[in-house]
């Protein structure tokens, strides 16, 4: 049996702040505000690189939060160019009719159909007999 003495850890004021920062959030999740600037402060003193390694962020991440510290939270760009309540009432109209149809009309793609009519919750047809319609 082979047994390693690490040194102990050492536990400065910033590691204790900021553990639950480290454990919650991953590359998918934005970093919350109070962290960004904590990070950008120390990072006055050390180098990017340093800064990085040290919180586990991405260099292009803390250059990024140099330039900009608030998130982005909102995009200039709408959901879809479908619109919505016109979609609802081709699905009343032609309930019949496959997504390639309703893309063709709507002039967007079978894929952009989809989407769609699943933010609608609609789900397509699933018995081989036609509709009462």
């Amino acid at each position: 049996m082979i047994i390693i003495k690490l040194p102990p850890l050492k536990l400065t004021r910033y590691y204790i702040e900021l553990a639950p920062y480290f454990m919650m959030y991953t590359n998918l999740m934005t970093y919350p505000l109070k962290f960004r600037q904590h990070v950008l402060a120390i990072k006055e003193k050390l180098t990017y690189a340093k800064t990085a390694s040290r919180f586990g962020v991405g260099m292009a991440s803390l250059m990024r939060w140099n330039r900009r510290i608030t998130p982005c939270t909102t995009h200039n760009k709408p959901a879809t160019k479908i619109d919505m309540e016109a979609l609802a009432q081709d699905v009343a109209t032609y309930p019949d009719d496959y997504q390639y149809e309703r893309a063709q009309r709507f002039g967007v793609s079978a894929q952009g159909i989809r989407h769609a009519l699943k933010r609608l919750r609609v789900s397509r047809k699933k018995n081989t007999s036609a509709s009462q319609s």
